[in-house]
């Protein structure tokens, strides 16, 4: 796969998510860093083994700073949306050593999908947010489950929290944690979907994902 996705994003944009990447990296020399990961997924997601690595769209900062920490130095793409504010993250994530396919479940939602299963196929890791672009918060969305079921690859769930942070006034109460705080991150137990499921059986693997997403989690929306 290219390092970009056939959609280009303009200067701008790709100017802005360098400096996202720039502000990230020097605020993460300040911060604390401690990995939870009691079943050993890092180790057996190792350098060519296809795994999903699943988190909530409002740990985007958290998550680039933190790859190699959880995910260690594997070939690695991320799902970005098609729209403006994709772009940035493309741009961002890139600096990080991620590349991007560009889609969502309303704008190359299938297109995305056969993109990030020849990914996995080549032994890439990918890097998604179930509940983006634009949420419901921490409602995983089903692209995911579809995805781990066609692919074979498990969703490996990562839960991040922060000692200290500020949330923007965003869908997705977007999270940057404040200078000299900790960031611990979570690593759950690998998630295998079945190649044949009825609906039922669906529902119950995305709420299964969902569940282990939203551990520890204190600011669930009241209407979900």
């Amino acid at each position: 796969m290219s390092k970009r996705s056939e959609i280009r994003g303009t200067w701008k944009q790709v100017a802005a998510g360098r400096l996202v990447a720039l502000l990230m990296r020097v605020l993460g020399l300040t911060l604390r860093y401690r990995v939870d990961d009691p079943s050993g997924q890092k180790i057996k997601a190792a350098p060519g083994v296809p795994v999903i690595w699943a988190f909530w769209h409002n740990c985007l900062f958290a998550a680039p700073l933190t790859k190699t920490r959880f995910s260690g130095a594997a070939p690695a793409s991320a799902l970005a949306s098609a729209s403006r504010d994709g772009a940035v993250i493309e741009s961002m994530v890139t600096c990080f050593g991620v590349k991007t396919v560009r889609g969502s479940s309303s704008r190359r939602g299938v297109a995305a999908l056969i993109a990030l299963k020849k990914a996995l196929k080549a032994g890439e890791q990918l890097f998604i947010t179930p509940d983006g672009p634009r949420g419901p918060r921490y409602h995983l969305q089903p692209g995911v489950v579809k995805l781990a079921q066609s692919s074979g690859a498990p969703i490996i769930p990562v839960r991040f929290s922060h000692s200290s942070s500020w949330r923007l006034k965003s869908w997705d109460r977007f999270y940057i944690p404040k200078p000299f705080s900790e960031v611990v991150i979570r690593v759950g137990e690998a998630i295998h979907v079945p190649a044949k499921l009825d609906e039922n059986d669906f529902e119950s693997y995305r709420q299964k994902v969902e569940n282990s997403l939203r551990e520890g989690v204190n600011d669930i929306p009241n209407n979900d």
